[in-house]
């Protein structure tokens, strides 16, 4: 595992360094231009580690958010300028493109600009979009009505994803009138101190209907005891390995994460439950899809994959995954997976989609 780690930042500082030199290349700056355009870009991406380590609890809110946005955005402008400099270069060597248009040129600058603008604002809309997904989920089982049933993952709730937005999630939500909702984990971010201080807790507690959710990584990096805390002060039933019923007919299991080593297995949760109600089970990573059909369970929904968040990341993750977005289905078990209601990092789908999920459950 350490050795991969090397590799993989062995080739992103490679990459790195393949960006920024086409960037000095290209601009049509003196040095002195080159030369800080240049670190602003690698101090872009540099800042990111302060937020992986904790350091941005210690700024203000506002200004934590603001780094927030430009440290995680520039990951994806870095790999959308890695990509549109690799196609530059393909067409220099196979004569397509001058060897000049890649030195010093000022129409190569504005059309690469142009371009990365189009693409990032396009991305930014997309993301505020949220697509609401139809769901129909049909049973033999007895139930005592129909039901409603909203459907979500990864909020990600912290510096970029505020109250302010997460009212709009709320008023979302609460205009389906659902019967109960469903969150498939990371609705902390990467720490819980900005959702204290906005008094996020109390936001989540508008929703008019009683909120089922299971852990996910990302509480295990915010601290999972503090992200407990935050889930019982919003009024949502965390379960963690453990089932509750609602109304003597569907079972809701949720199931630890599996940064928890020691977390249950499906068997083991499933063994006391009963098959005559229809059951559900919140799983945060949808691996081992086959876990669920094997123990006779009705539904599974998970999240954490947002199918990449942005292309062709997404095309990773469809390799990954047995169902890396969307419904699926094995045997008599239906699956599904959320690309998330929010994102991690910079505002921007691109080829993927923000949601929520509203699902009818009945008896046909």
């Amino acid at each position: 595992m350490r050795f991969m780690f090397w590799i993989f930042l062995a080739v992103a500082l490679c990459a790195m360094g393949y960006v920024l030199w086409h960037v000095w290349c290209v601009l049509p700056f003196p040095k002195w231009g080159k030369w800080i355009s240049v670190l602003v870009m690698a101090a872009c991406l540099v800042s990111m580690f302060p937020l992986l380590g904790g350091g941005f609890d210690k700024l203000s809110l506002n200004v934590a958010s603001a780094c927030y946005d430009i440290s995680t955005s520039s990951l994806f402008f870095f790999l959308y300028l890695l990509m549109i400099f690799l196609v530059l270069d393909m067409a220099r060597l196979v004569h397509l493109l001058p060897s000049a248009s890649l030195h010093e040129n000022w129409t190569t600058t504005i059309a690469v600009l142009a371009l990365m603008l189009v693409i990032f604002i396009g991305g930014n809309i997309h993301y505020n979009n949220k697509v609401r997904v139809p769901l129909a989920l049909t049973t033999e089982k007895r139930l005592p009505k129909d039901y409603k049933i909203v459907m979500a993952s990864d909020l990600h709730l912290g510096y970029h994803n505020r109250r302010a937005e997460l009212s709009r999630w709320v008023d979302l939500i609460n205009a389906e009138k659902p019967d109960f909702v469903l969150i498939a984990g990371d609705i902390i971010d990467i720490s819980t101190r900005p959702l204290i201080e906005e008094g996020m807790a109390e936001e989540l507690r508008r929703i008019n209907a009683p909120v089922y959710a299971c852990l996910g990584n990302h509480e295990y990096y915010s601290n999972e005891p503090k992200a407990r805390k935050f889930y019982k002060d919003a009024g949502i039933r965390l379960l963690i390995d453990e089932t509750t019923v609602v109304d003597s007919a569907i079972t809701i299991i949720g199931r630890d994460d599996r940064t928890n080593p020691e977390r249950k297995s499906v068997k083991v949760l499933t063994a006391g439950v009963d098959k005559a109600a229809y059951s559900i089970i919140l799983d945060h990573q949808p691996y081992n899809l086959e876990l669920a059909e094997q123990c006779g369970v009705d539904f599974q929904l998970s999240g954490h994959t947002h199918r990449g968040q942005v292309w062709p990341v997404s095309w990773i993750t469809d390799a990954i995954y047995e169902c890396s977005h969307g419904s699926h289905r094995r045997g008599s078990t239906q699956y599904y997976v959320s690309s998330g209601l929010g994102i991690w990092g910079g505002k921007y789908r691109i080829g993927t989609q923000s949601e929520y999920v509203v699902a009818t459950l009945r008896h046909p």
